[in-house]
């Protein structure tokens, strides 16, 4: 490995943390571009049609209990979304962002390997109720922040050459975006701005992801810990507490990944997932779906499945899922339930009955998946999958080398977020409540009333289906 530059000079104008802190701090919504705008607002709908998806499983449910119990609300309150109990912002935005991240459906970026979203708006939502926001202009733009400065901090991690290698969960470096979405909000100085962010640096999760593709647990992508971490650093910046400097910000050949903020805009590089199964799934998943749609197949006439893929996605579980987190961490699983069912969505990875139903278990069963050096090669910044089925009439039919929907070049359109909305949170919310929410996720910036109307109908607890 090469000599790292370990020294937090800079040779520019500014300072890298001071540049950061007025972003943060000063970016305006107007100073958005207008499809930025569009895609922020988009991505907002989506995360909360992910939540309601996720409030439904166990993971969901002991999360919830367990901040009641041990995270109780002092000086500082937030309210549980789609619960209604009343905890710290901190246990609001742990048990959010793990009932969030408990239906694998929520948006990420391919190069930070992991999701941005997924701690931000929990954290964004518990300060919200803290601090009493009504301003959905502000709202929105701290949204936006925490896109921009999250995927920056995932990209110095993951790219870094004391860190290259090492695959780190998502709270890991979201952490410090939630910290940062809280110094706007609470009108932190630059000071305090980059004390939240060391602090969120130093204590966000730096969890082994790949001990969860290889053993699929409730443990999940660190999201829901890495908004607790962020959001505990905020509030201990304001109290005095001190951390910096920031080394994915300051030190020196880290610092080029923030240079380009405000004219760069990372919100557009997230990906957004038609299915609620991990992104590395999706490419097998869609390229099986491809094949069924073009071939009309019957999935009874199918005899063999191999899968060409990026050795990531090999490492998936191949077994037989007995519960939601091994369903949705898996690769023959979910291309056998396309193929068996026509679709993967919520009520496929948590359907119980499903994970025993014999055609999908016998497709599960006789799938094989292969690494293609190409995939390798490309990955993360492309991810990669061919199909190749075998027919009882001894016919083989193959896909094309197939990357998922829903990709930066290939995005969903403002229908199908929507439609993906209604599939989520079918489940939480009658149709009524839906289209109330995806009126006013479309009107923050623009209806003075919407943002207190949207976390009014989050606060209103739900029974879980």
């Amino acid at each position: 490995m090469p000599e790292i530059d370990q020294s937090f000079d800079f040779a520019g104008s500014e300072p890298v943390i001071d540049a950061v802190y007025r972003f943060a701090t000063e970016l305006a919504w107007s100073d958005v571009p207008p499809t930025v705008q569009d895609r922020a607002r988009l991505l907002l709908l989506d995360l909360i049609g992910v939540l309601g998806a996720g409030m439904g499983t166990d993971l969901s449910d002991i999360i919830r209990s367990h901040v009641v119990d041990h995270f109780g609300a002092g000086g500082a309150a937030a309210t549980l979304p789609f619960d209604g109990r009343v905890v710290s912002p901190a246990g609001a935005a742990l048990a959010t962002g793990m009932s969030l991240d408990a239906i694998d459906a929520h948006d990420g970026h391919r190069l930070v390997k992991g999701h941005v979203g997924c701690a931000v708006l929990p954290a964004l939502l518990a300060y919200s109720d803290d601090v009493g926001l009504v301003d959905g202009e502000e709202f929105m733009t701290a949204l936006v922040i925490g896109y921009e400065i999250g995927t920056r901090a995932g990209r110095a991690l993951h790219e870094a050459p004391e860190t290259m290698g090492e695959y780190h969960t998502s709270g890991a470096w979201s952490a410090l975006a939630c910290a940062a979405v809280g110094a706007r909000l609470m009108g932190l100085g630059a000071e305090q701005f980059a004390h939240a962010v060391a602090i969120a640096e130093y204590h966000g999760p730096r969890s082994q992801m790949m001990k969860v593709v290889a053993n699929p647990t409730m443990l999940k992508d660190g999201s829901g810990w890495g908004a607790l971490a962020g959001v505990s650093a905020a509030y201990l910046a304001r109290a005095g507490f001190t951390g910096a400097p920031v080394v994915s910000i300051e030190r020196v050949h880290l610092q080029r990944y923030w240079l380009d903020l405000g004219t760069n805009w990372e919100t557009m590089q997230q990906y957004v997932k038609p299915q609620p199964v991990c992104r590395w799934t999706q490419p097998a998943s869609t390229a099986a779906a491809d094949l069924m749609r073009v071939h009309e197949l019957d999935s009874t006439r199918i005899v063999s499945i191999d899968i060409d893929t990026f050795e990531e996605a090999t490492q998936l579980s191949h077994a037989l899922p007995t519960n939601t987190e091994q369903a949705q961490y898996n690769l023959p699983f979910p291309v056998a339930t396309v193929l068996v069912r026509g679709q993967v969505g919520a009520v496929e990875v948590t359907d119980s009955r499903l994970f025993t139903d014999p055609e999908i278990v016998r497709l599960t069963n006789l799938t094989k998946t292969h690494r293609r050096p190409a995939f390798d090669d490309a990955f993360p910044a492309e991810r990669r999958a061919v199909v190749r089925i075998g027919l009882s009439s001894g016919e083989f039919i193959e896909s094309a080398p197939t990357a998922a929907t829903g990709d930066p070049d290939n995005m969903l359109t403002p229908d199908e977020f929507v439609a993906k909305f209604h599939l989520m949170a079918s489940s939480l919310l009658d149709t009524s409540e839906r289209e109330e929410l995806v009126a006013l996720a479309g009107t923050l910036d623009t209806d003075v009333g919407a943002l207190a109307k949207l976390r009014s109908a989050l606060h209103a607890p739900r029974a879980v289906h």
